[in-house]
């Protein structure tokens, strides 16, 4: 808006009514004088250009865009704590039941029990909200003294720990929310209130999946994979607990909704290359999963074919790649075709 207001330019216009028998060369003592202001005005009209776009949801970010889309209903998604399952034992190997609200270390992270699931299983929850605490698996440490206690496991993340929600996702859902017809518990809908939920970066909805008044949800998370079957129970309590359409959740009285995980199609991919001097295959097929992870997660519930020649080009545009020959994609030579609720994602890269 405002990008033509350089220093230059301000500083000419301020020049420009100087008389003309007034040194006004670079170094005159006008120069010196105007210059300084010159300065603090091509930066205000920077910070002016900036406080502009602050206003637009599409140019806005952090608080900014979450005032700029809370007209819509659409909040951002606050961070969660990851939920483990752990297991607790005697010297002798046996269950051992702890205390609720007992602590945990392992050494950089800290978590507490929060149910118990059975004998010496317990639902232990990460201190710290975000997707830090699901990256452990190992030996817990008792912050404090529980009696019998030998050996703490902790097992199995349940529900992973999200972090804050990102712009782009919200702005995401704010603009499926002002651009689709979300109206009246429409597909659209079912979609939408899945998304509310912590841990879905996409949903699909589809309807009479099962016969008249059925819905089925699948769900994506934030990483364009099938998520956690915490989180897809959690949806499920969201949008139609009882499942027997008596709209005891988000869903109206009538549809009776499943939720579940996207099917993963795993897309293996085999190629040979001729590489420049000093490369290594390693490296190429390190950058050939980044490459080609991301090419998927473009089409995650969005493009149902994932294109031999996009996955070529993914190759050719990698630096170190001078050519390659016999590209194969799950074993072929074509395209592949997603079925509606699944979803691609990369498996195996061979180099040679």
């Amino acid at each position: 808006m405002y990008e033509q207001e350089t220093f230059e330019v301000i500083l000419t216009r301020m020049l420009d009514k100087v008389p003309d028998g007034v040194d006004k060369r670079e170094g005159s003592i006008i120069y010196d004088a105007l210059a300084p202001a010159a300065v603090e005005m091509a930066q205000m009209y920077i910070e002016l250009d900036i406080n502009a776009n602050l206003k637009f949801a599409d140019t806005a970010s952090g608080e900014y865009l979450d005032r700029a889309v809370a007209w819509s209903g659409i909040t951002r998604k606050p961070p969660t704590k990851a939920r483990w399952s752990a297991s607790f034992r005697d010297n002798a190997g046996k269950p051992v039941d702890v205390p609720l609200e007992s602590r945990f270390s392992t050494g950089e992270r800290v978590y507490r029990a929060v149910e118990r699931i059975t004998a010496g299983q317990f639902l232990l929850e990460s201190e710290v909200a975000g997707a830090e605490g699901n990256e452990y698996t190992g030996t817990l440490l008792p912050i404090d003294y529980i009696a019998g206690l030998t050996t703490a496991e902790l097992n199995k993340l349940l529900v992973p720990g999200e972090d804050e929600e990102t712009d782009q996702a919200l702005y995401d859902r704010y603009q499926d929310k002002v651009s689709r017809p979300v109206t009246s518990a429409n597909k659209y809908q079912y979609e939408l209130w899945a998304r509310e939920n912590s841990g879905v970066g996409k949903a699909k909805a589809f309807p009479l999946w099962n016969g008249p008044g059925t819905v089925k949800v699948a769900l994506l998370n934030n990483e364009m994979h099938a998520p956690a079957e915490g989180i897809i129970e959690a949806v499920q309590q969201y949008i139609d607990p009882t499942q027997d359409g008596m709209g005891e959740g988000a869903a109206p009285i009538g549809p009776v909704v499943t939720v579940v995980g996207a099917e993963e199609v795993p897309i293996d991919i085999e190629v040979q290359v001729t590489l420049a001097s000093g490369s290594t295959y390693e490296g190429v097929e390190s950058l050939i999963e980044t490459g080609v992870t991301a090419y998927l997660k473009e089409l995650a519930f969005a493009d149902p074919l994932v294109r031999w020649t996009r996955i070529a080009n993914v190759i050719l545009d990698i630096p170190p790649v001078i050519d390659y020959s016999n590209l194969l994609v799950n074993g072929g030579m074509s395209n592949l075709e997603i079925a509606p609720g699944a979803v691609a994602v990369l498996g195996t890269v061979k180099v040679t």
